[in-house]
């Protein structure tokens, strides 16, 4: 027995000390977590990097990869990622794919910021100038940065705008060693390399074709993170792509302008029908559902105040009209508003961040016809004759049955009126109310040939 007892033991050390080296293997080929930066960088384009990242950090990925196909995107969107980037314990390479791919103004940026910047063939990044400037030229190379003697504020506030972003890219170049002097030629000088002009100029650290190609080409670099440095090993890395959750995707869908703004016109239109006929309920609800999803899109978004104002202002006047008749006056006002605010909602002249003009005409074209319906019924009920109250007495015609001296009895809707004529009339005349005294009435006798038994 205790000679089998030494056999099972052995066995089992044996399998345990074989076991440990696969186990170690195993962890030191670690786990990359691919990302896919598609489109214009917004707030839920940061939000699912975010997540990632912390992701990636609590369940020990050894990498982490963003595919990048992005024209640019929001500066607060883009200041976030490279915030999580510059932060990450885990190396970042910020990679420009498929081939026809471009990493343009924030994705430039981001590619700077990256521990690793690599791209596909017959790609292209740069033109990293800031769009959201005043009006007035862009600040030349070498201009300083003070306000010149002749120089409006607009080209003051455009001056400081480009000053930051240059300092900003040339900082991440900096602590990446890579271009600095072509990092501020695209700021300046909206620039564009392809990728194989970023490599022999430094911008990037290699070229890959795909995934598989830059795992291994990354193989035994050394890159330093926020808690050190730290040596790629990246051959047979297990490749994770992350797919962004259900918030993300909502905060996607509804952070689109256009999104964001059909849902406010369907909150702030379902709460007027509601308030002016309590009790329908649903359009309460739907309004006030909309209203809660486009507030929570325009905090994300770069509203401008004076935009929105606009628009609510014209509502207000546009629903104003209908209780206060002014003849078109409050209705022609708030759909101005209404265009002018739409247009300047959204303080950003980001690609992808502007609210469609065909949409901005069909809403006002919408609140305009609404607006010539109410109207056209105001008017046409004013100038329909009165039937009901002492108004519709006058000028109705009815017949004279009895006759007293200077009183006569006029039946008058079915009704026996007590009446008394301007000039003398007969039994059986027909009479027309020129007035109302009390419960008497004005009468005057009809000509015969008006009317037509």
């Amino acid at each position: 027995m205790k000679r089998y007892l030494w056999v099972l033991g052995f066995i089992a050390c044996l399998c345990i000390g074989l076991s440990v080296p696969a186990q170690q293997n195993q962890g030191s080929r670690g786990t990359v977590l691919l990302l896919d930066i598609q489109g214009v960088i917004g707030p839920a384009v940061s939000g699912y990097v975010q997540r990632a990242m912390e992701r990636g950090g609590d369940k020990g990925a050894a990498l982490i990869i963003l595919r990048m196909d992005t024209p640019g995107g929001l500066d607060r969107a883009m200041r976030d990622i490279i915030r999580d980037i510059l932060a990450s314990p885990v190396p970042v390479v910020g990679y420009v794919a498929p081939s026809g791919a471009r990493a343009a103004s924030a994705g430039t940026y981001i590619m700077y910021a990256s521990h690793i910047a690599a791209m596909a063939p017959a790609t292209n990044l740069g033109a990293a100038t800031p769009v959201q400037l005043p009006m007035g030229a862009p600040p030349s190379p070498g201009e300083g940065e003070g306000k010149e003697e002749g120089q409006s504020s607009q080209e003051a506030m455009a001056r400081k705008a480009i000053n930051d972003a240059v300092a900003y890219i040339k900082g991440l170049a900096a602590q990446r060693g890579r271009n600095a002097e072509w990092a501020e030629q695209a700021v300046r000088e909206a620039a564009s390399l392809s990728a194989q002009e970023a490599l022999e100029l430094g911008v990037i650290d290699l070229v890959a074709a795909d995934i598989p190609t830059l795992l291994k080409n990354l193989d035994g670099r050394t890159v330093s993170v926020a808690g050190g440095e730290t040596t790629l090993r990246t051959t047979g890395m297990t490749i994770t792509r992350v797919e962004p959750n259900w918030r993300d995707r909502l905060l996607a869908i509804i952070a689109n302008p256009n999104v964001a703004y059909i849902l406010m016109l369907v909150g702030v239109y379902g709460l007027i029908f509601e308030l002016a006929n309590p009790g329908f309920i649903l359009p309460g609800v739907v309004g006030t559902i909309s209203l809660l999803l486009a507030l929570y899109a325009f905090q994300v978004l770069p509203i401008s105040s004076a935009g929105l104002a606009l628009m609510l202002l014209g509502i207000a006047f546009m629903v104003a009209e209908v209780f206060v008749p002014s003849f078109g006056a409050l209705g022609v006002g708030g759909v101005i508003a209404f265009v002018i605010g739409s247009v300047i909602l959204l303080d950003t002249d980001v690609p992808g961040y502007e609210i469609s003009w065909p949409l901005i005409i069909a809403a006002a074209l919408t609140s305009a016809a609404f607006l010539f319906v109410v109207l056209s019924l105001a008017i046409r009920s004013q100038q329909r004759p009165v039937v009901s109250g002492r108004e519709q007495m006058v000028g109705a015609v009815g017949k004279v049955t009895g006759v007293s001296g200077d009183t006569a009895t006029v039946r008058l809707h079915g009704e026996l009126w007590s009446a008394q004529g301007t000039e003398p009339i007969t039994l059986g005349q027909r009479v027309r109310v020129t007035g109302l005294e009390g419960l008497r009435l004005k009468v005057k006798p009809e000509p015969e040939e008006d009317h037509h038994d």
